[in-house]
């Protein structure tokens, strides 16, 4: 599975998107398996069914190294957490964790008036992440809840990332702030995380829905 953002850049992998492909596997009548292995730049991932018609997806393990995420803030195994970085001549805060794709995670009192569409792009393209970053915005409602809002790179903001959704619920463990099962609030819809540390795979469960069909013309044809 490849996955192109709308800039044309490739991104390593993208976990809404193997909810959503998954779904397609079975409704087109390619698959009749509970689970499949889905190959992608970042590595094998495992999407399967789940009751109530969701998707279940073994992410496997975080990345917490800050050569493996990529960054350059922290040093050695990691974890890369509540590190101040000068973002245009303001400090900010954040933490970092890698699920394939980079993730940059910022705590903030309310994530409705966060600056998404502002600082994302700034921490995007930040040269602390050298193959840029995907920025979320966290605010924690319950140990067990957040909500989130996300600038994917290369993209902009979007009603959901699955990955960032991983990237939170990690950050949010790390920072003994969260329990190891949670609910992630996106604009898009809900996502229930586990990951139960030391290495461990992080599981990600949420919905996939067909919303239309069609048809595109490409240039020449």
């Amino acid at each position: 599975m490849d996955i192109f953002n709308p800039d044309g850049s490739r991104a390593e992998m993208c976990a809404n998107g193997i909810r959503a492909f998954f779904k397609y596997l079975h409704d087109r009548g390619h698959t009749t398996k509970d689970e499949v292995a889905i190959e992608t730049p970042a590595g094998i991932v495992r999407p399967r069914s789940a009751a109530g018609g969701l998707v279940r997806v073994d992410m496997g393990p975080p990345f917490l190294a800050p050569a493996k995420i990529p960054t350059t803030l922290g040093q050695g195994d990691g974890p890369v957490l509540d590190v101040s970085l000068d973002v245009d001549g303001q400090r900010v805060t954040l933490s970092s964790v890698g699920m394939g794709n980079p993730h940059a995670i910022l705590f903030v009192e309310n994530v409705d008036a966060a600056p998404v569409e502002t600082l994302g792009p700034q921490i995007e393209h930040h040269p602390a992440f050298p193959n840029r970053t995907n920025v979320e915005f966290v605010e924690l409602v319950a140990r067990d809840r957040v909500r989130q809002r996300t600038w994917e790179r290369g993209t902009g903001e979007t009603l959901a990332c699955g990955s960032g959704a991983c990237a939170v619920a990690v950050a949010g463990i790390l920072r003994g702030v969260t329990e190891r099962a949670q609910t992630v609030v996106l604009r898009g819809g809900e996502l229930k995380l586990e990951w139960r540390g030391d290495g461990g795979h992080v599981y990600m469960t949420g919905p996939a829905a067909e919303v239309f069909t069609g048809q595109i013309l490409l240039e020449g044809e």
